[in-house]
């Protein structure tokens, strides 16, 4: 009985091998994506672009003890945040939210244009170099408005509720910067 599943297993073995050699080279890890509007940006990223929303550019600061807006206003309660950080924290989180929104219009506006420059064939050095310099210029602010608005709530909160929201966010145990 052994030998006869020895067998077969080196049949199978022979047979998946001789398949593989006669298989066409691998496709991209891109193939799809050429349907896409904007090429180098997904659904989801274009929706957390002119959302405003994050999408980890805070982790220096959140995963380092340093608080973001919105987290603790949905910890509010449990942070025993007051009415007057509440509305601290909103202030914080729209106004981050409304340059976070610009921001994130202006990339998907210029990487719809350098999209359009390749697409068109009109793509130069010149072109490409100005718009990934401007991307990127657009890029460091958008982080950088999210990171400052956890400076901001930081700044507001007492040594307790930066402990409380580290615990409540499951970073108690971690190597963050405690007050």
């Amino acid at each position: 009985m052994r030998t006869f599943i020895f067998v077969i297993g080196l049949m199978a073995t022979a047979s998946a091998f001789a398949q593989h050699q006669h298989q066409t080279p691998a496709q991209s890890g891109y193939a799809g994506m050429q349907t896409r509007d904007i090429k180098a940006l997904s659904t989801e990223q274009l929706a957390d672009l002119r959302d405003g929303n994050g999408m980890g550019a805070s982790l220096p600061a959140e995963l380092n003890g340093v608080p973001g807006p919105l987290h603790v206003l949905q910890l509010k309660d449990r942070l025993d945040v007051t009415l007057e950080q509440q509305l601290r924290l909103e202030r914080i989180t729209a106004e981050m939210k409304a340059e976070a929104k610009r921001l994130g219009q202006d990339i998907v506006a210029s990487e719809t244009d350098l999209d359009r420059s390749f697409k068109s064939g009109k793509a130069d050095e010149a072109f490409v170099r100005a718009m990934t310099a401007r991307i990127a210029e657009l890029q460091g602010q958008l982080r950088a408005a999210h990171l400052i608005a956890h400076l901001k709530t930081k700044q507001m909160l007492s040594d307790q509720q930066v402990v409380a929201y580290n615990q409540a966010r499951g970073y108690a145990a971690g190597n963050q910067h405690m007050p």
